[in-house]
């Protein structure tokens, strides 16, 4: 009975200490978004990538896809204008987005349905909500699509900054 008594110490003593590291990284963890988010949108962690120019706002026409790579030409991606203010939309409405069109799920080519506004997966039926930051809705995927970091220029410029998730297929964030 005595053994067991010194267990249930050793137990309560492991706690406390696990509940002193929990407090101190939760305090480094609210800490660190001011200084770590300098251009992430809100709820975005950010993969950077060098900066390329995908295309101009002239370019876009309202809920249709114009295709990019980024960021590489072996790295399909799609830039879309939607029309209405998005979460991570760039652009003076901010309404112009980016994603990755491979899918998270198998790297399967992902096709836009211009009418629901999703990117969806012909391979195991993923579906992904362009308005929603690239929100999976349906499917097999276990994460989100990959959504650029946009920037437009006073010309009108759109450029890639960095992306929220690593792209399907690649071991690491270097190029």
């Amino acid at each position: 009975m005595d053994r067991c008594n010194k267990l249930v110490d050793v137990g309560r003593r492991q706690f406390l200490r696990g509940g002193a590291f929990a407090a101190a990284g939760m305090a480094t963890a609210v800490a660190m978004p001011a200084q770590a988010q300098t251009k992430a949108a809100p709820g975005l962690a950010l993969v950077e990538y060098p900066s390329n120019k995908l295309a101009n706002i002239a370019d876009l026409k309202p809920n249709e896809p114009f295709d990019v790579g980024y960021p590489d030409e072996n790295a399909p991606g799609v830039l879309l204008k939607l029309g209405m203010k998005v979460e991570g939309g760039a652009g003076p409405d901010g309404d112009i987005v980016g994603f990755s069109t491979i899918c998270p799920h198998k790297g399967f080519p992902l096709n836009y349905n211009a009418e629901d506004r999703t990117l969806n997966c012909p391979g195991h039926y993923s579906r992904f909500d362009c308005e929603a930051g690239g929100q999976q809705i349906w499917g097999q995927a276990t994460q989100n699509l990959p959504q650029y970091l946009l920037r437009v220029d006073d010309k009108g410029d759109v450029f890639a900054e960095g992306l929220d998730e690593l792209i399907y297929g690649r071991l690491s964030n270097v190029l």
